[in-house]
């Protein structure tokens, strides 16, 4: 990696992680909140529903947390059946009323039994795990634990046991468990370290890092996403995937 390189993507990442990033991401549903569990659940679901136009998927999280009385940790605890009749015209894209109920359903079964989100994405963890393979792939066994879980939800759940490059989810875990001064990510969870967390690989993320030679396989994979994150740890072995911001700014600047 030339010096050209690593100068470009310390300048980068220094420019987006930055408040003024956060309106205009997803990640600005979390952001609405302060409870906890509230950031885990609005964090998860506005991950899930991470495809397509900025905007679009800001307004379509909104719209469904606005069904959850905009408090969406006491209406999962709390609902009754009654009130789920609302999610039924619920859409975006290919994630549907059932994918939905099946969310709430989950999340209130997990939430009986667990304090924090954390905790479904520790089953077979490692601290010496050199990423998060074991974790995804157990993850989606806890979230489709429940019984008659509808098959068409699995779809949106990715796992590395698929060769997915698990992209949404890996945002997500850089949300909840990276850590700085800076405020755009959360570092609300403390037991996976941010050495294992996987660079998401979206297409921005990918453009940028295959014309940089950060990436040479020529499909976005799992082995991707771990080969463009073994190649970010050369310039923080610790924190890798803080250059997601470099990286994909890079790509919405339009760079290369």
């Amino acid at each position: 990696m030339t010096q050209l390189i690593v100068d470009l993507l310390n300048e980068k990442y220094e420019l987006f992680n930055q408040p003024n990033f956060i309106p205009n991401d997803p990640i600005c549903i979390p952001h609405q909140f302060t409870l906890k569990q509230d950031i885990e659940i609005t964090g998860f679901i506005a991950a899930t529903l991470a495809w397509g136009q900025r905007k679009t998927i800001i307004n379509k999280c909104n719209e469904l947390i606005s069904l959850m009385d905009k408090a969406p940790y006491d209406f999962i605890k709390n609902h009754q059946d009654s009130d789920l009749k609302r999610f039924l015209s619920f859409k975006h894209r290919t994630f549907n009323a059932t994918d939905t109920l099946y969310f709430i359903e989950f999340f209130k079964d997990f939430y009986s039994k667990n304090e924090s989100f954390e905790n479904a994405f520790l089953v077979g963890l490692k601290p010496e795990n050199e990423d998060m393979r074991v974790g995804l792939e157990n993850f989606q066994k806890v979230f489709f634990g429940l019984e008659d879980y509808p098959t068409r939800t699995r779809k949106h759940i990715a796992t590395p046991a698929r060769n997915s490059t698990c992209k949404r989810i890996n945002m997500f875990l850089r949300w909840m468990v990276r850590k700085d001064e800076k405020g755009v990510d959360f570092g609300i969870w403390n037991q996976i370290n941010t050495s294992q967390l996987v660079c998401p690989c979206d297409v921005h993320v990918e453009r940028v890092a295959r014309k940089l030679g950060l990436i040479t396989r020529p499909k976005a994979d799992w082995q991707m996403a771990i080969e463009l994150t073994k190649n970010l740890k050369q310039l923080d072995p610790l924190d890798p995937v803080k250059y997601d911001f470099a990286l994909f700014g890079l790509g919405v600047e339009g760079y290369l």
